[in-house]
């Protein structure tokens, strides 16, 4: 009888443990519409939320896709940063239409990427390590590009000293950024994730290869290839993360992406063990990215002092962390 009710109660705390992100999520969700009521639950301010945790869902979705073969990059949102220069520069500096400036920025992150992959790949340089330095080095690329303002309407084009080619930006370049447009990209790529990485012999390659590089390795997993695979499409992500981040702003102003790190790590390391997955996951980073999405949105409906947001914020996403990871012992 004691055997049976220790297994039930192990069983309820898997569960919980399992779930601890939705749980906070609910929980939060409950908690402002009980403080707040239909301020909270409008239908602009659900849109509000949706938009954003769009770009730090991008940015987390990223982060998933380096983390499954157990890498990390610290460096995403400072390219991502130099990638909506390329975007908005190739538009109003150079007169691309939408569509190519949206392939060039593209390439020019994933050519930006190249060194990344050398530093880890090649130098064999721990990838903590080497992006933390890659960040400097985007920032002072990015700087020098721009001449060290941001790239906006009537801004003449740097070191030459001439003037765009375009002195305004198109209602389509502005709409990617809104809604539902932007909302609809972060579905997209939510879901070009799950099906790549939980539907492909590649995914699963990748998988195996953030459970033990060693065994997949003996397996006969080509790791260098794949982590390189990992690197593009985690560059493509970057690219993406930039672009909305330029639309949503009409312009990309000095670092603006460097502030949606924290934030994207936060939901792929909440997400991680939605449903028991234990492991870098697209639905689970989405999930991630809504709570803190939701925490930040509705702490400020409940005027809540901008000094004690990140506090507050801190405190529930290390209450969740926890939670998510406190059965690892027993596993």
């Amino acid at each position: 009888m004691q055997t049976l009710e220790k297994n039930n109660t192990k069983k309820v705390a898997h569960f919980l443990l399992d779930w601890a992100a939705v749980i906070a999520l609910v929980l939060c969700l409950v908690i402002f519409s009980a403080l707040k009521g239909a301020n909270f639950m409008s239908k602009a301010n659900m849109v509000n939320i949706l938009l954003a945790m769009s770009i730090t869902t991008v940015f987390g979705i990223a982060a998933t896709v380096t983390m499954a073969p157990d890498g990390f990059d610290m460096s995403a949102c400072t390219l991502a940063s130099c990638s909506a220069y390329v975007f908005v520069s190739m538009y109003l500096w150079y007169g691309l239409n939408l569509f190519m400036s949206i392939v060039v920025c593209i390439i020019a992150t994933l050519v930006l990427y190249q060194l990344t992959m050398f530093l880890i790949l090649v130098c064999k340089i721990p990838d903590m390590l080497a992006t933390c330095a890659l960040m400097f080095v985007h920032q002072v690329l990015g700087q020098w590009y721009i001449g060290g303002g941001a790239v906006s309407t009537g801004m003449r084009v740097p070191h030459s000293g001439a003037d765009p080619a375009r002195t305004t930006l198109s209602n389509a370049f502005s709409a990617i950024g809104r809604s539902p447009y932007i909302i609809i990209i972060m579905l997209a790529c939510v879901l070009a994730a799950h099906i790549f990485l939980n539907y492909t012999k590649h995914g699963r390659f990748l998988y195996a290869m953030g459970g033990n590089r060693q065994a997949a390795k003996l397996s006969g997993i080509d790791v260098k290839k794949y982590r390189y695979l990992a690197g593009m499409i985690t560059g493509l992500f970057i690219a993406i993360g930039g672009i909305l981040v330029a639309s949503r702003g009409s312009s990309a102003q000095v670092m603006c992406c460097d502030n949606y790190l924290m934030q994207a790590l936060a939901a792929v390391f909440v997400g991680r063990s939605v449903g028991g997955a234990e492991k870098p996951n697209a639905l689970g980073t989405l999930v991630g990215a809504m709570l803190v999405s939701t925490l930040e949105n509705g702490l400020t409906i409940c005027a809540v002092p901008y000094y004690i947001l990140p506090a507050v914020k801190g405190a529930v996403l290390a209450l969740a962390l926890m939670a998510a990871y406190a059965g690892k012992k027993e596993q």
